[in-house]
């Protein structure tokens, strides 16, 4: 995959670079590599460093509903300073880790309608830095996270979107400064999954509406148990709690995976799933439903801090 540009904020005659995956998908805590290939332009040019940055959009909740926009949460720089002769052909090669939160973009081969991810390159010369426009970069969820994925469709359950929330999810710990909701709608109501992955485990985290209420289960396992765990049957059971009105508001904590029942691994059916949910995807109107209180916790009137200023950030290889 080759992105090409002409460095416009850097003048008439200045060098090009392409940007060359050599791994287009990623999963979570995986690596990303590829070559910065540049060439010189018309004149001979000191560059002073090439930096990556992962990059998503991210929506953000304020008093007047909610407004969305890119926002940088991890950075790498993969190059410190060097000359680029006129017409001079050079390769920066670069491969780094990926966090483990790195929101899912792709399931199956199906994108996920409302994300957007990707890499951005930043090339600075002579004080002056140009930033490239976002070239996407498919993100598939690790096998523990497919495993509960597979679910949903078993249990009637279509997806509908995903987005990213910038903000903290209550008892949660998270690097990044934003948690990924993915929708499903079906049997009378809507359920989100908020994955939270690092390199023991995952943190699931279901809300969902019922009688009493919205309500919120939680399931901590290691990667291992997730793939051993039955999921159609954790969910299920949970979610019959809801419409019994038992469990309002109160964390559901999660079945460790000690059974031996193993399903379809492949992804190709929770591919379709996603594929046929968006499809039947309708225009949402108006303003979502207030529910991430229960998530977040009580923000107490300050305002979020901006994606930007929280990125995690990289040392230079």
């Amino acid at each position: 995959m080759v992105f090409k540009r002409m460095l416009g904020a850097l003048g008439v005659g200045a060098p090009t670079v392409d940007t060359v995956l050599a791994t287009p998908r990623i999963q979570p805590g995986g690596s990303l590599a590829g070559e910065v290939r540049l060439k010189g332009g018309d004149f001979d040019a000191d560059i002073e460093h090439i930096t990556l940055g992962l990059v998503a959009r991210v929506e953000i909740e304020h008093s007047e509903g909610e407004s969305g926009g890119l926002g940088e949460f991890f950075r790498v720089q993969v190059s410190g300073p060097f000359s680029l002769r006129k017409g001079e052909d050079k390769v920066v090669a670069f491969s780094f880790g990926v966090p483990w939160e790195t929101p899912v973009s792709e399931i199956g081969g199906q994108w996920l309608t409302g994300m957007a991810v990707g890499v951005r390159t930043e090339l600075a010369i002579a004080k002056a830095v140009d930033k490239g426009d976002l070239d996407p970069v498919s993100v598939e969820p690790l096998p523990s996270q497919l495993r509960v994925l597979e679910a949903f469709p078993q249990l009637g359950l279509q997806f509908k979107s995903a987005d990213l929330e910038v903000g903290r999810i209550h008892g949660v710990r998270q690097d990044l400064p934003f948690y990924q909701e993915i929708e499903f709608y079906g049997r009378g109501g809507e359920v989100e999954l908020t994955f939270v992955a690092d390199q023991g485990g995952l943190e699931i985290v279901l809300e969902a509406g019922g009688r009493s209420g919205d309500a919120i289960g939680r399931f901590h396992v290691t990667h291992e148990e997730a793939l051993r765990t039955d999921w159609v049957t954790e969910i299920d059971r949970w979610l019959g709690r809801l419409t019994s009105g038992v469990g309002h508001a109160a964390p559901s904590h999660g079945h460790y995976g000690h059974d031996d029942h193993r399903g379809h691994h492949g992804g190709s059916g929770m591919g379709a799933a996603v594929a046929a949910g968006a499809g039947r995807r309708r225009r949402r109107a108006g303003p979502r439903r207030g529910r991430r209180g229960h998530l977040r916790g009580r923000r107490r009137g300050r305002r979020l801090v901006t994606v930007r200023t929280l990125r995690a950030r990289a040392a230079t290889p």
